[in-house]
């Protein structure tokens, strides 16, 4: 009995092996499409761009000019979110701290915050990143850059491998960037701070964790999220100025999460750039959320109680 057990378990893993080798060279015919997709997307467009895409359920990965260093705007938030719930694990009263926003923060920055009242004005520090995160407001992120500091954020994001991710200067400082004085990262760099926190794999507790995901996960517009229906969580970032535009981003496809990034300068319109690259991986990973072995498709309840 033992033995024929045996014999029919071992006929069974030589199948499923064979089936698994059989439907690799499938998979691999889409994953090509797809890269050819974002080869074109990009060389089409009037600039430069790049893009990097990382499956979070096999760890493949698709990229395209990605080691370019590209200025960030607004994207460069997310490290300095990092860091903001990176100090608070020792300092558990950080995030509470209230800024008073005085005159001086006010003409510091740009956004909703310069025309609050001041029944209103005196924010925690994390009221000020929910503020930089969902509105992009840029005098709560100076705000929290003067009491986080360039360097501490930094030398966060080299520690996570990312050392071409560069924090320089302050929001909205024309004469700076004029000066070549550019807040700097890669799409290779930000999909992999991205995947850090997607897994956790960061230098705080699973709560701070989870708190940076659901800051990011607040519903805002962009061009990721143009393509993708709205009940699908993306945690994202998004980044604009004149002639360049950029996004960080986690997409929550059910059985299928994905990471993806774009940059892009020296061109016109990048936020198109940006919406094209979001409908054709949103379209990948959607066609492969509940598929089985042969590439059938079944409802997710069904394949997650297997």
């Amino acid at each position: 009995m033992n033995r024929l057990f045996f014999l029919f378990k071992f006929t069974l893993l030589l199948s499923l092996s064979n089936m698994a080798k059989t439907q690799d060279q499938h998979i691999q015919i889409i994953r090509d499409k797809m890269q050819s997709d974002l080869e074109a997307i990009i060389d089409d467009y009037e600039g430069v761009a790049g893009v990097h895409v990382i499956d979070l359920s096999s760890g493949y990965r698709w990229a395209y000019r990605d080691k370019l260093v590209f200025p960030q705007a607004s994207a460069i938030k997310i490290p300095i979110l990092l860091e903001l719930f990176r100090r608070a694990e020792s300092d558990p009263e950080l995030l509470g701290r209230r800024v008073e926003m005085t005159d001086e923060v006010r003409t510091a920055g740009s956004g909703v915050l310069q025309v609050l009242t001041h029944g209103g004005s005196a924010l925690s520090l994390e009221d000020y990143a929910i503020y930089m995160i969902l509105h992009s407001d840029n005098t709560a992120t100076n705000v929290l850059i003067e009491q986080l500091g360039m360097e501490a954020v930094n030398k966060l994001s080299a520690s996570l491998g990312a050392s071409k991710t560069l924090l320089q200067r302050k929001m909205i400082r024309p004469e700076q960037s004029l000066s070549g004085n550019e807040n700097l990262s890669t799409p290779q760099e930000a999909a992999l701070i991205m995947e850090k926190i997607e897994s956790c794999d960061l230098p705080m507790s699973q709560q701070g964790c989870d708190r940076v995901r659901s800051i990011l996960e607040l519903y805002k517009d962009g061009a990721i999220r143009n393509p993708i229906p709205r009940e699908v969580p993306i945690a994202f970032k998004p980044g604009g100025i004149t002639g360049v535009s950029t996004v960080w981003g986690i997409v929550d496809v059910p059985d299928r999460p994905y990471v993806l990034t774009v940059m892009s300068n020296y061109g016109g319109n990048g936020g198109e750039v940006i919406e094209k690259i979001s409908a054709v991986t949103y379209n990948f990973f959607s066609r492969l959320s509940g598929i089985t072995g042969y590439g059938t498709r079944v409802p997710l309840d069904l394949k997650n109680t297997r």
